[in-house]
Parts: C-alpha cells; sequence; structure tokens
C-alpha cells in the first residue's frame, strides 16, 4: 500500500508530518510513503531519527499552500506547492492509493474537487471527521466543513458515505444515523429538515436513528450524524473547545487548594486517562468523503501522533475498499429511486 503525504501547511511544518510517516511505517510493514515537501528538510529529519529510506519516496516541493491563499489561486498559481503536487500525484498514479494532508481545508476542497473528482452518483464530497462517545466508541459528522449550502438528496448521500466509512474503518455494524435538529420530534425543524427525515426514513442500507439535538452528540445514542457544514464545524468545534477548556479548569481548580491537590494525587492516573480520552489528536483526521481516491485531512495543529493516526485511517479505507461501497451504495439508492 501506497499514501502520500503533504509535509507542509501544518502548524509543526514537515516535522510532525515526517515523523508521523516514520511512526507508521514502523508500525506496518506493507506500508509505502511519499512524502512531499522541502527535500533537504525531510531528509534532515530521517536522518535525526535514524529512519532508512526503504519504502520512502521524497518530492521536492518547497511552496506552502496556507491559509491566506484563494482556494483558486491555490489550484491555478502553486500548482508546484506541496499541495498540489501530491494531489496530482494521486490522480496520475495508479500505485498511490491515498492521500493525507495538514493544509488549509478551503484550498484542499477546491483541488480535490477539480483534480480528483467525485465518485459517481455523488453529489457533493463531505468531510466526516471522528469524536469519542461516552460508551467508550466514536461518533461520526458529516459535513463538517466542504458545503455550507445543502439539499435533503444531499444529506441523504452523507448518510450512506458515512455509514459506510464506519462500517469499513471502525466496524461498526449498523452504524445509527442521525439527523442534527432541534428537536427530536419528527415534524421538528425548517422544511429542509422534514423533507430530509422523510427521505432517510426511506434510505436502504442505514440504520436511521432519528432527529438529533446537539446536547446528545456524545452520548453513545448516535454513530453518524448527518447536517451542513455550517453546523458540523460549529459543533465539531464547540464539542473540541468545550473538552479542553474544561481540562483547563479542572487542572486551574486542583491548584487552587492544598487539600485538591492531595486528592489529585490519588486520581492521577485518572486524570491522564480522561486527558488521553478528551483529545481529538488521538482520533486522527477528517475524511474527504465521495471523491474517488482516498483523503484524509488532518487537523492543522496535528502532531507526530496525530499524523500517524490518519495514516492508519487511510490504510483502513484503502484496505476496506471504503471507494468502492460508498460507490455500491449510492448506486443501489439511485437505482431504487428511480
Amino acid at each position: 500500500m501506497k499514501i502520500i503525504i503533504d509535509c507542509l501547511g501544518g502548524d509543526q511544518g514537515a516535522v510532525a508530518a515526517v515523523e508521523g510517516a516514520i511512526m507508521a511505517l514502523r508500525k506496518y510493514g506493507d506500508l509505502e510513503v511519499i512524502l512531499v515537501g522541502d527535500e533537504q528538510e525531510i531528509r534532515e529529519i530521517l536522518k535525526k531519527r535514524e529512519q532508512s529510506e526503504e519504502r520512502i519516496e521524497i518530492l521536492h516541493a518547497p511552496t506552502m499552500v496556507d491559509g491566506n491563499d484563494r482556494p483558486t489561486d491555490a489550484v491555478r498559481l502553486k500548482r508546484d506547492s506541496s499541495m498540489m503536487r501530491s494531489i496530482s500525484q494521486l490522480r496520475e498514479r495508479e500505485d498511490i492509493d491515498a492521500m493525507v494532508s495538514l493544509g488549509a481545508t478551503g484550498c484542499l476542497i477546491a483541488a480535490v474537487t477539480v483534480r480528483i473528482g467525485r465518485i459517481e452518483g455523488v453529489r457533493r464530497p463531505a468531510f466526516c471527521p471522528i469524536l469519542p462517545n461516552m460508551a467508550g466508541g466514536v461518533v461520526g459528522i458529516c459535513d463538517s466543513g466542504a458545503n455550507l449550502v445543502v439539499n435533503a438528496e444531499q444529506l441523504q448521500q452523507y448518510a450512506i458515505m458515512g455509514s459506510s466509512y464506519l462500517k469499513t474503518a471502525y466496524k461498526v455494524a449498523e452504524p445509527r444515523v442521525g439527523l442534527l435538529n432541534v428537536g427530536k420530534e419528527e415534524e421538528k425543524g425548517d422544511d429542509l429538515r422534514k423533507e430530509t427525515y422523510s427521505l432517510l426514513s426511506k434510505t436502504r442500507g442505514i440504520h436511521f436513528a432519528g432527529n438529533m439535538e446537539a446536547r446528545e452528540f456524545l452520548s453513545g445514542e448516535y454513530d453518524l450524524v448527518v447536517c451542513d457544514a455550517f453546523s458540523g464545524n460549529v459543533l465539531c468545534k464547540s464539542v473540541e473547545g468545550t473538552a479542553l477548556e474544561l481540562l483547563k479548569k479542572i487542572k486551574k481548580d486542583i491548584y487552587s487548594r492544598t487539600r485538591y491537590k492531595f486528592g489529585a494525587l490519588f486520581m492521577k492516573k485518572m486524570f491522564q486517562e480522561e486527558k488521553e480520552f478528551m483529545n481529538y489528536q488521538n482520533y486522527g483526521g477528517s475524511v474527504f468523503l465521495g471523491t474517488e481516491k482516498v483523503i484524509v485531512k488532518g487537523h492543522g495543529s496535528a502532531d507526530r501522533r496525530a499524523v500517524a493516526v490518519c495514516i492508519s485511517q487511510a490504510r483502513r479505507m484503502v484496505q476496506g475498499r471504503l471507494c468502492e461501497r460508498i460507490a455500491e451504495s449510492i448506486r443501489e439508492n439511485i437505482d431504487e429511486a428511480e
């Protein structure tokens, strides 16, 4: 299996991407990687970590696409950047199975849409990040950043694609799909949500669990939440931000009184476990569902461990033939509608 990695664009530069790739290579003997970025910098990191270049290919592309670039300009004017070189290689080479990037989301969406293309029948590709739930499992959000304006058919496809992803990559037998809404009752919400509710109730291949209020997102009652990208992004960032701020407050409160400090000594292991549980870096990136090849968008703040998880996500999706499964599920529902 061969995965191409855009090494530039993340907050930590090439270090996190290259070291994450090293971690993945040491874990998976069947893995090969293509590292795209400043060749000299990449080789220096590999040398520092005493990593041989076996199963590694390096493509020199020292220019970076960042958040200040307009998506259209990045696609047209930065063809030699690490992101655009990675996407071009992914499109042109049959031996490359997937791509991981920490670069600017808008630029990645524009480039992938233009250069890679969609699975036949898919209206709009969508991002699907994964977060932990309170039942010990995971829950996905589809969409979280690609399409701000949607219709009922697109939301139906998010449910189909997200369900295929959870079955393939996380072995969830029957993902429970919730529609993000302002109430649980069937008649709640605007015309779009009502139309989508009716459509999801009739969709083959998914387990529709009804409307979901945002406060139930981490409850463990749902495996996948479908929504427009604006709502999904707000939901995802709100949960991540709340978790981080809560951890800060707990730490501040512990140090505020001596007796709390003593109590914390006995609970140190538990606090460490909770910190790991709530750390979004442990759950990889957002998968871009609906494209002809597997693409994982990692957090810009991703460290080497998070990059390694992104690579692992991509590997599982390729192994499970996710793109083919999505194509089959979309085709089945189109045929039934006709």
